[in-house]
């Protein structure tokens, strides 16, 4: 059986989540380890499926990307909701992802958007904006050396065509400006594609991009599988479909 479906960005953000939110690696880490969702436009997303409430997801977003004047709400700004670390199934206060990596090890999860993806190679690229590495260059050697899991919550609007090693070599010449681009090669990265898999079983193809009013950065995907795994993808995306975009 194969169908397509159109997903906005939004609703892709909230796809994720909700699949990101059932792996079993994130649930043995909320409930026995550790588990740092640190803040970000899709992890308030995942922070919202794994609370089972909503929050004002603005309070939750990092390193915004917005036009030069972006569409905004009306409401009033939001205190920011600092980094969200579960241990062993409660919210643990005293802790944040900088303090929480040094304590974590196998078996622990760290969640961490991004901003580029190499979905061939399997590399996402994560930009940063300050001089200290911002907070994949502060985590990304205590990951690796404790065997922490990375997962990486991106979606295929975030496609880039080029190597992402090698943009990220333009980007830290010592002419550029703007931020630069941290490549990241360890991480699970969970798109669209792996979030339909996973709760549905379907496999997904992008086939195309974009579109109008509202559907800018939208994604067309083709679903393949059985009736039954095509009936339940089509169940879960009519679910989130009208998810409100995400204005500031």
């Amino acid at each position: 059986m194969i169908r397509q479906v159109l997903l906005t960005v939004s609703e892709s953000k909230r796809l994720i989540a909700r699949a990101v939110a059932q792996m079993e690696a994130v649930r043995r880490a909320r409930s026995e380890g550790i588990l740092v969702i640190c803040t970000g436009t899709t992890n308030g997303y995942l922070l919202e499926e794994l609370l089972g409430k909503p929050i004002d997801k603005r309070a939750y977003r990092t390193g915004t990307t917005a036009p030069k004047e972006p569409e905004r709400c009306g409401l009033p700004e939001p205190p920011r909701i600092p980094d969200v670390v579960f241990r062993r199934g409660e919210i643990a206060p005293d802790l944040n992802r900088f303090t929480a990596v040094r304590l974590m090890g196998s078996g622990d999860v760290f969640v961490k958007g991004a901003n580029a993806l190499d979905y061939n190679r399997k590399i996402a690229g994560i930009l940063v904006g300050g001089s200290d590495g911002g907070t994949i260059g502060n985590a990304i050697g205590r990951l690796v050396g404790g065997r922490v899991q990375l997962i990486i919550p991106v979606g295929l609007e975030k496609l880039v065509y080029g190597d992402v090693l090698e943009l990220s070599r333009k980007t830290v010449q010592p002419e550029a400006t703007g931020p630069t681009l941290f490549p990241v090669s360890i991480g699970t990265i969970v798109t669209e594609i792996e979030a339909l898999r996973l709760l549905a079983g379907v496999e997904a193809t992008l086939i195309a991009s974009g579109g109008i009013a509202g559907a800018e950065g939208a994604v067309r995907l083709l679903l393949e599988g059985d009736a039954a795994q095509v009936e339940r993808a089509l169940t879960i995306v009519s679910g989130i479909q009208g998810e409100p975009r995400f204005l500031l």
